[in-house]
């Protein structure tokens, strides 16, 4: 038996009113294949490129490890030269990451080959973030602190995309103060006898390839895995409806404060207790 998907709707292009009205008031998902093809970056960006321009920068890379009660929220694993992460994604699998590059920060220039597209959503023009990931490298089911709405675009090789709303977190195992499911989840190929509330989570999938633009609405739960080497940028707006904004703001002023205190007083007793309570939340719900 395997998880509750559709295919996320593919587009070639939209109108702005079209997207809002389908997809944004909706709040539904949808892959838009042609919308940034006038970008230079469309034509130059590929991991040659990236490596051409950035190879000298260290940059901080994430893993799969288990969360440990030893490293902040969101605390990188550890760090290398971009140039050297790029000719180890071209050479063999790995499971490191870069997750949340800022591209204004790090590489100014680079904003000079796309532009951000006008959808009907004002988006944070300070925080294009970047992401790479080598031969099935992925993240853990994860919904963004912000609740954003994001344009994820995605820029050479395949990724794979699974997508749950918020009315799906009752069947996830979902972690209590965090932003996660339960780590020991493989979304990509579920134990459902083990993990039988996902049975009833209703979600979307879909492929992305060079070019193409994935609509993720306010807080939308995603596991992002790489099917070949390649790498993402997202733009982001802020969530228009009050109760996702009321959740942004507790998630960044209080949630992220509490789960790093009880780390540094609990330690890992902590991390312990929210993945058992994971469980025991989800139970009633099987």
């Amino acid at each position: 038996m395997k998880l509750n998907l559709q295919n996320i709707p593919r587009v070639k292009t939209i109108t702005k009113a079209d997207f809002i009205k389908r997809y944004f008031k909706p709040q539904k998902p949808v892959i838009i294949e042609q919308s940034i093809t006038d970008w230079p970056a469309y034509t130059k960006w590929n991991l040659d490129y990236i490596k051409e321009i950035a190879g000298d920068l260290s940059v901080p890379l994430y893993d799969n490890r288990p969360i440990s009660s030893k490293n902040k929220f969101n605390q990188a694993h550890t760090t290398m030269l971009m140039s050297d992460y790029i000719n180890l994604l071209q050479t063999e699998p790995t499971k490191y990451r870069i997750f949340l590059w800022n591209i204004l920060k790090e590489v100014p220039q680079l904003q000079n080959d796309f532009k951000f597209p006008d959808f009907g959503l004002r988006l944070m023009k300070k925080l294009p973030m970047l992401f790479f990931g080598g031969k099935d490298a992925y993240t853990f089911m994860h919904y963004d602190i912000d609740l954003a709405n994001i344009f994820h675009c995605h820029f050479e090789g395949k990724k794979q995309c699974i997508l749950f709303d918020q009315k799906q977190t009752p069947y996830l195992y979902k972690v209590p103060h965090a932003l996660i499911t339960r780590e020991d989840i493989d979304f990509n190929n579920p134990d459902l006898e083990k993990w039988p509330a996902l049975k009833k989570a209703k979600g979307w999938v879909g492929n992305l390839n060079h070019g193409d633009v994935l609509y993720m609405p306010e807080g939308y739960w995603h596991y992002m895995r790489y099917i070949t080497p390649g790498f993402s940028m997202s733009l982001r707006a802020i969530p228009r409806q009050p109760k996702n904004l009321a959740k942004a703001l507790y998630n960044i002023l209080i949630m992220r404060n509490i789960d790093n205190f009880m780390r540094r007083t609990k330690g890992q007793k902590w991390i312990a207790w929210k993945n058992n309570k994971a469980i025991i939340n989800t139970k009633r719900f099987e």
